[in-house]
């Protein structure tokens, strides 16, 4: 059932007119135009789905030819056909994001659950990329029911990883793969996750202040879930060593006060979890 879920939507609509990763590309432009509704929308806890798309300067309905991914931001000039507000540039930027990540994903692996599962975990990614860079708020509509589709994923679509290789070793040759790809997911899910709470904690009763959201504990958990223990840790490495480069960098440029600005560390967790995904080949042999 699963399964289907991930591959039907690209068999059934491509049709032959296209190949499979062009028409994922279209549809990755059309989810980008999705997921700005949810990058708007979910900080504020307003329903992606009522009302209607509108401009938040003036409130007018969007028209539907004024909503075409990527299109009408540039034949409107990057702004409001009512009241001439300026679009945020983010928008077509996301579209154009999804779309080429949804391209890549389908090129990579076919019309198979992995690739829908990449797609919808790269979508997940772009969301929590802006939301934390825009608002420093990671959904938990994105984390929390994230990490619950991913572990069900991993019976289906599992991540090569050293973790469910050692539980198939230790369980014999008879045990079943689904039971260890699950079981890998889970302590993939939870293991790193643990641990950086703890040292959250830990910053906590000795400094005496937020050192680590818990938006981003969850989100680590949903990396794990999605990458596997290898990548999910070599992820939370790279985007740690990446926050603290470019993070005090802009700090330092900017100059603010590095003891009260909150960096966007779910920012680069997502940028680094889709670096991972996109040059997997290279980094991970998948």
């Amino acid at each position: 059932m699963i399964e289907a879920f991930l591959v039907v939507p690209f068999g059934i609509l491509s049709n032959g007119l296209f190949s499979d990763a062009w028409f994922a590309l279209l549809l990755g432009l059309l989810t980008g135009s999705f997921l700005n509704v949810c990058i708007y929308r979910w900080p504020l806890d307003l329903s992606i789905v009522r009302p209607r798309s509108h401009c938040p300067a003036c409130e007018k309905t969007i028209a539907w030819y004024d909503n075409v991914p990527l299109l009408s931001f540039a034949m409107l000039g990057g702004r409001c056909r009512h009241c001439h507000a300026r679009i945020s540039p983010r928008y077509p930027v996301v579209e154009a994001l999804t779309g080429a990540l949804f391209f890549l994903m389908v090129h990579r692996w076919g019309l198979t659950p992995m690739a829908g599962k990449m797609c919808l975990f790269s979508a997940m990614l772009v969301v929590l990329f802006f939301t934390d860079l825009e608002e420093r708020i990671l959904p938990d509509e994105i984390t929390v029911w994230g990490t619950l589709l991913g572990l069900a994923l991993a019976v289906v679509a599992p991540t090569p990883d050293t973790t469910t290789q050692l539980l198939l070793w230790f369980a014999g040759a008879g045990a079943k793969s689904w039971i260890a790809s699950l079981g890998a997911a889970a302590i993939a899910t939870f293991l790193p996750s643990g641990v950086l709470w703890s040292a959250g904690w830990m910053f906590h009763k000795i400094r005496h202040r937020e050192g680590l959201g818990f938006g981003d504990v969850k989100m680590v958990a949903l990396l794990g879930c999605f990458l596997g223990l290898d990548a999910g840790l070599f992820t939370l490495v790279l985007g740690s060593l990446s926050g603290a480069i470019l993070g005090l960098g802009f700090i330092k440029l900017t100059r603010r006060d590095p003891s009260t600005y909150e960096l966007p560390f779910g920012t680069f967790l997502a940028g680094a979890a889709l670096a991972v995904v996109v040059f997997s080949p290279w980094l991970l042999g998948w």
